[in-house]
């Protein structure tokens, strides 16, 4: 019986050979669409989940408040809270503390090598996260001052193959640090990243305590990444609440500051899609652009599953005959939906045959695009190939069962009398099917217009900030006998070549955020609780002019004014923060900073340091004559490569033995936009694979209602039609579809759009054309799809037409 049912579904496939083409290659993109982007959502969602202790090892999230508003959101806050609460609270078994240690250059023997992670990390590292050291003891390696950890490719390029354990190499040629051990390379999903971790024991031999002040137990010093390993069965929520009474009582210490924090706690695997504060490792994904990305999977899954049934039931009726004979012959209703279930599942497989063919040749296309190496271990995978074992059934499910059911409901009296006709709710069904696949198709491509548009709305806005032209040196690391002097000296031979137009130094410089957060800042003689957080810019004397922002009152740091390292220039969200209402009110204004006094001079206008996802920061301007930071060297773009060539020949006279490390600062900013830009892409490329299996599907259908409707075409040119009247009656009923389409997707497109919007503090309005240019799109895609079919139909020879049957 089942060779018999193989047989005839064979035969029914080659018979029908353009529309089974139709519906493999339909299902096959669909479903290859839809296990890639699973493989993408499924590596999103993988995340630190490699650890042996996932569930129980929380970050401490910091909230900093002045006076009761929130100033700052911390991925890494005070030092004092994994000590604190470890000491009085038993749900908790341990801790890990991780500070930022900056760029560094090892040194072992005559290998040199820079680190642009580094790190100082507790004791409790190993215990907490599963990162497998290859040499040397977890419980002990990071525990004496004066130790650290390499990564397994550090180790292979400082020390060529030699077990690094036990030999000491020098961080900036004066820091002697052990090797205590080698790990393994980070695994690409997590949200760490680093190259070399040195103990936390070091930081605090660096930073001793004395009667006044602690590091470790400060509570307004931030910079300090604080896991927790909870014991089994702690509730995360109720362990929050008992951090309250402990940071009330810490900051009781400091009254009248109207500093305050809430503390809160934050699953290891919930980092990467849904955190984006200050002091995270790296940039983090995002959530809801995961999830959008999993519903366009669906949708196009839908969407190819849709074709099918819409072809198997427009084809009922030519299958009618068929049918009816087995009936007669005593085939029962149960046999006939085994055979067309059987179809489908035949039609299924060879679709996900060839979407695996699909997938091997775009997958490194799909990996470029998306930025997730996936590569051909994928097929290593048993989540893949359950994924591939479930559209399978659940396809074969979805698209036979119902066209198996109306198939097999025809009754053979109506059917061997020539009466069968498909049935008003059938239609309707097929209808309501091509409405939700152009809806689909319209909503997603509203969406993918708005990811390019708010794209370039961010990329195209005045930054009120120049970067173009603009060179940026890393900030030397080796120690000189004079470092203000050495600068001195750099800058003033870089000013010396016609290809440099200024040189400036600075902590910070735009494209990325500002490390330096300082809180308790107020004016003087005000009261303490009117203090508040900013963000501060060390800088020269050229810093403001070589970034060319503008000012709204005041001056800039000049030296024709003296020794000015007592001046600061905010810019106006600052001074509005301060109380001002009009910048020119501040200036003149002394303020108390960390308990120096200084004046401010000018204010700067507000200008995007980072991308315009983030809103405008309070911004103060330090000048730091002798600051140590990145350099900006402002140069002209004729012949590039020579004046990188002498500005490297010049920072080595000056600063022997670091490496001339740079990078251009437009470029740079742009690596903001870099996720946006693979979502778009990904967004865009799979919006259009929707469109397309929709056309496919609509392609098929058209050809079996103008099969259909051969002879009722042919009767209307004997009665005197034209061309144009014949195909104006083969559109309107699928643009009506279309219509109807449109109109559900413009509120639901609206809603989605004005909510993923709300993720960007500057954004673009939506207005009509993100709705007309779709529905255009698809209304002509889905015209030329029916002309196809259509104009050859409409020019047939009507007595062609009118002489069988």
């Amino acid at each position: 019986m089942l060779k018999n049912y193989l047989l005839v579904a064979f035969r029914n496939l080659s018979k029908n050979k353009a529309f089974s083409t139709i519906n493999i290659v339909g299902l096959a993109i669909g479903m290859a669409a839809c296990l890639l982007i699973l493989q993408y959502v499924s590596f999103e969602l993988s995340y630190d989940d490699f650890h042996a202790n996932k569930t129980r090892v929380y970050r401490i999230n910091q909230d900093r408040y002045n006076n009761g508003k929130l100033s700052t959101s911390w991925a890494g806050g005070a030092f004092a809270p994994g000590t604190a609460f470890k000491a009085v609270l038993p749900e908790i078994e341990d801790y890990v503390k991780m500070v930022g240690a900056g760029q560094t250059i090892a040194n072992y023997k005559d290998q040199k090598m820079v680190l642009k992670d580094v790190y100082y990390v507790s004791t409790a590292f190993f215990k907490a996260f599963s990162f497998p050291l290859i040499s040397g003891d977890p419980a002990t390696a990071l525990k004496e001052p004066n130790t650290a950890v390499l990564t397994e490719d550090v180790a292979n390029k400082l020390f060529h193959g030699v077990n690094p354990v036990g030999q000491t190499l020098y961080i900036n040629t004066d820091k002697p640090l052990k090797i205590t051990g080698v790990m393994k390379n980070l695994p690409a999903n997590t949200h760490m990243k680093f190259d070399f971790i040195q103990s936390y024991a070091t930081l605090l031999k660096e930073n001793p305590p004395n009667k006044d002040y602690n590091l470790d137990d400060a509570w307004l010093n931030d910079g300090c990444t604080t896991y927790l390993l909870l014991k089994p069965g702690v509730d995360p929520r109720r362990l929050e609440a008992k951090f309250i009474p402990i940071v009330k009582k810490a900051y009781d210490k400091f009254p009248g500051s109207g500093e305050g924090g809430i503390y809160t706690l934050m699953p290891v695997q919930n980092i990467h899609l849904y955190s984006n504060l200050m002091l995270e490792f790296q940039p983090n994904g995002d959530g809801k652009s995961v999830y959008v990305l999993l519903g366009i999977a669906i949708f196009v899954m839908i969407i190819a599953w849709i074709n099918y049934i819409n072809l198997a039931t427009a084809r009922g009726i030519g299958r009618a005959k068929e049918v009816g004979v087995r009936k007669t012959l005593g085939s029962a209703k149960a046999q006939l939906i085994t055979q067309f279930m059987l179809e489908a599942m035949l039609l299924n497989g060879m679709a996900i045959a060839l979407a695996l063919l699909i997938i091997m040749a775009c997958l490194p296309a799909f990996a470029n695009i998306s930025g997730v190496q996936i590569g051909f271990t994928l097929f290593a995978k048993p989540v893949f190939w359950l994924a591939v074992l479930g559209i399978f059934f659940l396809g074969s499910f979805f698209s036979g069962f119902y066209p198996a059911i109306v198939l097999s409901g025809f009754r053979p009296v109506e059917v061997m009398k020539g009466k069968i006709l498909a049935s008003p709710k059938g239609v309707m069904l097929r209808k309501g099917m091509v409405v939700f696949q152009f809806f689909a198709s319209i909503f997603l491509l509203v969406f993918s217009l708005s990811v390019f548009r708010q794209l370039k709305y961010m990329q195209t806005q005045k930054l009120g900030v120049k970067i173009d032209q603009t060179l940026v040196i890393k900030a030397p690391l080796v120690k000189v006998d004079s470092f203000y002097r050495s600068m001195s000296s750099f800058k003033h031979e870089c000013l010396a070549q016609s290809a440099v137009k200024s040189v400036t130094v600075s902590t910070s410089i735009p494209g990325e955020p500002v490390g330096w957060n300082a809180g308790g800042i107020k004016l003087v003689g005000s009261d303490q609780s009117t203090s508040k957080q900013y963000r501060v810019i060390g800088a020269d004397y050229d810093y403001l002019d070589a970034y060319d922002i503008k000012l709204v009152a005041g001056r800039k740091f000049s030296k024709t004014f003296g020794d000015e390292v007592h001046s600061v220039v905010f810019n106006k969200k600052a001074v509005e923060q301060l109380g001002f209402s009009k910048p020119a009110d501040a200036l003149g204004k002394r303020i108390d900073f960390w308990g120096q006094v200084y004046t401010i001079v000018g204010v700067a206008d507000n200008f995007h340091q980072q991308s315009l996802r983030d809103a405008y920061d309070a911004m103060i301007f330090r000048c730091i004559p002798d600051v140590r930071g990145q350099v900006s060297v402002k140069v002209s773009t004729t012949n590039i490569q020579q004046t990188i060539a002498d500005l490297k020949r010049t920072w080595a006279s000056f600063f022997p033995g670091d490496q001339f490390d740079y990078f251009f600062l437009d470029q740079h900013f742009n690596e903001q936009y870099k996720r946006d830009q693979r979502f778009g892409q990904v967004f865009g490329i799979f919006t259009g694979i929707a469109i397309f299996v929709a056309c496919l599907g609509l392609f098929g259908l058209v050809s079996y209602t103008i099969v259909q409707r051969t002879k009722e075409i042919g009767i209307r040119k004997v009665l005197g039609a034209s061309v144009n009247n014949i195909l104006r009656l083969l559109y309107q009923d699928f643009a009506l579809l279309i219509l109807i389409s449109f109109v559900i997707a413009v509120p639901v497109g609206w809603y989605f759009v004005h909510q993923w919007l709300q993720t960007y503090a500057f954004r673009m309005d939506i207005n009509v054309l993100l709705f007309i240019v779709p529905f255009f799109v698809v209304m002509v895609v889905a015209f030329a799809t029916v002309s196809f079919m259509s104009v050859k139909a409409a020019l047939m020879n009507p007595v062609k037409s009118l002489k069988t049957e």
